[in-house]
């Protein structure tokens, strides 16, 4: 339990991040998601229009410190790969 004002000041903020870091990364999986479900119904104009709207939303998740840089770039290059195979 914090007990100093400076301790309590950062359990505070920790929620209000914790909240904030919490829909960044539902939005990033619900972009992955819809990918993935246009992958699999094999429309590929679908697949790549859900890929150019996750992108985006990938690289905010790493600027913002939800997703490491290499993980982000392996996620967007393997999904881009599979878009790419779909026929």
């Amino acid at each position: 339990m914090a007990n100093t004002p400076q301790s309590k000041k950062r359990a505070r903020q920790n929620e209000k991040r914790q909240a904030i870091n919490k829909t960044r990364r539902t939005r990033i999986r619900t972009q992955l998601r819809k990918v993935e479900e246009a992958i699999a119904s094999g429309d590929k104009d679908a697949a790549a229009n859900a890929l150019k709207t996750a992108q985006p939303e990938i690289m905010r998740g790493v600027t913002k410190g939800i997703l490491h840089k290499n993980t982000a770039a392996r996620k967007m290059s393997r999904l881009s790969a599979r878009v790419k195979a779909i026929d």
